[in-house]
């Protein structure tokens, strides 16, 4: 194989200008809005998809929590059509770029951790010091939880980017070695073939899956501060 293995997470330009922003606004086309009294059946399975969701996601929330709904459903949506979109053959996955994921994590984070401390102060800074900590403990308590705090959008970035792009690596691979099998061993790159396909539906599993973690744990983020 001669093509770099990191090529298809290389940002795409065209005339020397990057088209990363088209890319990513091309999932929006995805879901139509109607103004038809009765939808077609691809709008209403968006719909039932989205009011479940939703529904699953908002259960734990009190009513100023849920204000947000709309905002953690567009991201769902958003990250889960990227993901899907990038498993097409010579396509461009945003979330494998960490710059992206933190930018979507940390303006998140940070709005509900302002949240806890303008709405539940003396709760949002009990949680940098447990009670019943012994004396010495406190100072060491303190930096490890102000830390932990500071890591949660870094987490957020680093699992969602690192899901992605090991999936694609690994399809790339397997793809490239199903290949370079056919002209020694048509019964192993068969069989190479067959791991392939599984792996592809795995990854349709992992893009559905990590767009629903990623937005759950900004929702668990939100309620433990709402």
């Amino acid at each position: 194989m001669n093509e770099n293995l990191f090529a298809s997470f290389i940002t795409p330009t065209l005339m020397g200008l990057p088209i990363v922003v088209l890319i990513i606004m091309f999932p929006t086309i995805l879901f139509p809005s109607t103004t038809r009294l009765i939808s077609n059946r691809i709008i209403a399975i968006q719909q039932w998809l989205i009011h479940l969701t939703s529904k699953q996601m908002m259960m734990i929330h009190n009513k100023k929590g849920q204000t947000w709904a709309l905002m953690l459903m567009s991201l769902i949506m958003f990250i889960g059509s990227t993901n899907l979109l990038g498993l097409l053959p010579h396509s461009f996955t945003p979330t494998t770029q960490l710059s992206m994921n933190l930018g979507m994590a940390i303006p998140l984070w940070a709005g509900a951790v302002a949240l806890g401390f303008r709405h539940k102060t003396k709760a949002s800074l009990a949680h940098f010091l447990p009670q019943g900590t012994p004396l010495p403990l406190i100072p060491m308590l303190v930096i490890i939880e102000t830390i932990s705090l500071f890591i949660q959008p870094m987490a957020l970035a680093v699992r969602l980017t690192a899901n992605i792009t090991a999936g694609h690596l690994l399809i790339h691979l397997i793809g490239g070695a199903t290949l370079a099998l056919m002209d020694i061993s048509m019964t192993t790159a068969l069989i190479t073939f067959i791991i392939l396909l599984m792996l592809t539906i795995l990854e349709f599993a992992v893009a559905l899956i990590q767009a629903y973690v990623f937005t759950l744990l900004v929702s668990l983020y939100l309620h433990d501060n709402a």
